[in-house]
């Protein structure tokens, strides 16, 4: 199938769809590391992805490479050269091994995420403005490289003016929190802390993205609450879902679960 080639109703989601979904494809890389054959491919995976209404692709690569690793940081940004109207967002903690991706490649995006080398995933945002120092020269150097910056960040309405300061372009609040909560008495409240912090990160002139555990159980509740989210990236559930479902179905099932908040809202 031409990698250009979307079907008409994928193309339709894309077109509806508010919220642009990122699928993060680092589970793919985990299945296949287990054994040396190849299979199942990140580049395939990511394809499918796309080919179904995805709006663009994000990795994580870890030091260690106990998932993606670099040759297949490069095979995406190959593969997304016949994909202009998708983005490739690599994330990672800029004081490991981002920063040479960055450079080398030039993503439409990179998200600065502060976890250790060996943490299993990641699990906090940012301490602003104690990290604001060392991080403000490493987002001048990727915005200067034309590469849009977002900062995984908790969801702390007073720490968003301080991600701008620290010069970045969004935050991508970190959304663990609220996935736990979602269907308990805490679910309001947990939405409510979220809609604040979005709020507050427009007042301040960012962008919101947001992902980690969102799933198609909580995630048109979330979009629905949280005004404003320019993306998701979604890894571990989809590729999960794309287990039982196949990948291109899982995409769509994702984009229609955007498309329902976004008809909520109008």
């Amino acid at each position: 199938m031409n990698p250009l080639v979307i079907d008409e109703a994928a193309a339709g989601a894309r077109r509806a769809a508010a919220t642009a979904l990122s699928v993060n494809v680092n589970k793919v890389a985990l299945l296949r590391n287990t054994r040396h054959l190849g299979i199942p491919s990140v580049t395939r995976a990511a394809l499918l992805a796309l080919q179904a209404g995805a709006d663009g692709i994000t990795v994580h690569p870890r030091p260690d490479e106990r998932h993606i690793r670099a040759h297949d940081v490069r095979e995406l940004a190959a593969l997304l050269k016949d994909w202009p109207q998708a983005e490739f967002n690599i994330e990672g903690n800029p004081f490991h091994n981002l920063l040479p991706f960055v450079r080398e490649l030039r993503p439409q995006q990179v998200t600065f995420v502060p976890d250790s080398e060996g943490q299993f995933t990641s699990d906090h945002g940012w301490d602003l403005p104690a990290d604001a120092a060392r991080l403000r020269p490493l987002i001048d150097e990727c915005r200067a490289l034309g590469v849009r910056v977002s900062l995984f960040m908790d969801p702390l309405p007073e720490a968003m003016p301080r991600a701008r300061d620290a010069g970045a372009d969004r935050v991508e609040l970190y959304t663990e929190p609220y996935a736990a909560a979602h269907g308990t008495p805490q679910q309001a409240a947990q939405l409510e802390r979220f809609a604040a912090a979005a709020r507050a990160a427009q007042a301040a002139g960012l962008g919101v993205n947001a992902g980690h555990d969102l799933n198609r159980d909580n995630l048109t509740d979330f979009l629905r609450a949280v005004p404003g989210v320019l993306e998701v990236s979604i890894g571990h559930a989809l590729i999960a879902d794309a287990l039982e479902l196949g990948m291109s179905e899982t995409v769509r099932d994702y984009l229609r679960c955007i498309r329902a908040a976004q008809q909520a809202a109008t």
